[in-house]
């Protein structure tokens, strides 16, 4: 009955989000989780994904499971309100009895376990309302699932504790013995330079940019190489890295910036080499490994480097990432859209600048954290990993270069 089910919460209590986050779909809109396949292979797979479901903490009686035998689908969404497309709140909602993960993670002593967001969180974010991730052809199987869900959860789990230096206007540093500025040198595996950032975290300085990217390339070749070793879709990854040569350029697709003014329109074609974008995403609705982007509408201070706006990537339980450890390596959303937001009036450092801050009220808030055609900062769109092995990734292709360079 829809009174057993609760009415979502607030953003953490937080930002209290208008009406205009949860925009009316379509009827019969796709969203949630679903496989696309032959129909012999649906009477298989909705066993062994809900045994999934019910490992990893989620009860049957948290989501609907349908299928469409005509169309070849077959669906998980959760028994939400059809609006509530929000979930940054999960683990605050009674209902999903949401729990913390621990992963294993090597550090600069030895193996480490580091506590993490947890594989049931990632899972019902994915099945809820207003987006859809599909898994189809190949993909119809529950493996392509498990390493969907890991690996959102080990590019949160390499989040978690960083400590790096934001280089603020000066030249980013980066570890000689590794690394030619942003490209590893020759002979040395990527996979070497990429554990060096980590494991020696004070020897570098870079944007945050530069640290979301190096976080998700960390997570994909970590999957494959020690988590769930895989010799074949290790050496995938690292073939579409090493194109060019250059394995930390175009990580995601260059359309994820076609908003700025200088954008070339001859980009959007081109492709990630590790990510695809999700596009039309409500506000408020993140799966924990997601990348998004908060643009800083200020023409003043969005020309100072580094400020243009903020990478976030979503760790889950509410929080999004703290690359430079400025407040106990993770922000609230309240709090990084407020990071942004205060920029325009000099604050760029919060104890050095907190006579400059305007406080904000919810209600300000609660706009700001809209996509930027509702007077809001966050962009709708994600940018998420490939399905790695169970996927016909389309070909990457080296960047178009500007007349006269």
């Amino acid at each position: 009955m829809a009174a057993e089910v609760p009415a979502p919460q607030s953003l953490i209590e937080q930002v209290k989000l208008p009406a205009v986050a949860a925009p009316a779909l379509p009827v019969g809109a796709a969203e949630g989780l679903r496989f696309r396949c032959a129909p012999d292979r649906l009477a298989a797979l909705a066993p062994e994904i809900g045994r999934l479901l019910r490992a990893s903490g989620v009860r049957p009686a948290q989501y609907r499971q349908v299928v469409d035998q005509a169309a070849g689908t077959l669906s998980f969404v959760l028994a939400t309100p059809d609006a509530d497309f929000v979930t940054l709140d999960f683990y605050r909602r009674a209902q999903f009895g949401v729990k913390a993960g621990m992963v294993r993670l090597p550090g600069p002593h030895g193996m480490r376990r580091v506590r993490t967001v947890s594989q049931q969180e990632i899972l019902l974010a994915l099945m809820q309302h207003g987006r859809l991730t599909e898994f189809s052809g190949s993909a119809c199987d529950v493996q392509a699932l498990r390493d969907h869900v890991a690996i959102r959860q080990l590019i949160v789990a390499w989040t978690e504790n960083l400590d790096w230096t934001f280089p603020d206007g000066r030249p980013a540093r980066w570890n000689g013995t590794w690394w030619v500025k942003g490209t590893p040198r020759p002979q040395v595996p990527v996979e070497r330079a990429l554990r060096d950032v980590f494991l020696h975290q004070a020897r570098y300085s870079f944007g945050c940019y530069t640290a979301a990217k190096i976080v998700v390339t960390q997570a994909v070749l970590d999957y494959y190489s020690r988590v769930h070793p895989d010799a074949g879709r290790l050496a995938l990854v690292k073939a579409r890295l090493l194109a060019d040569q250059d394995p930390l350029v175009d990580i995601e697709p260059p359309a994820m910036w076609s908003f700025e003014s200088d954008f070339d329109p001859r980009e959007l074609p081109r492709v990630g080499k590790l990510l695809q974008l999700q596009h039309d995403v409500p506000a408020g609705n993140f799966i924990p490994g997601d990348w998004t982007y908060l643009v800083n509408p200020d023409p003043a201070s969005s020309q100072r480097a580094g400020y243009e706006g903020s990478n976030a990537l979503y760790l889950g339980q509410g929080r999004f990432d703290d690359f430079y450890n400025d407040n106990d390596h993770a922000y609230s959303y309240r709090q990084k859209i407020d990071e942004v937001y205060q920029w325009q009036f000099g604050v760029f450092s919060r104890s050095r600048d907190a006579a400059k801050i305007h406080p904000l009220s919810d209600e300000v808030l609660g706009r700001l954290g809209q996509t930027p055609e509702h007077g809001g900062l966050v962009l709708a769109i994600r940018a998420v990993p490939y399905l790695f092995g169970y996927q016909a990734l389309p070909a990457w292709v080296a960047p178009v270069l500007q007349a006269g360079n």
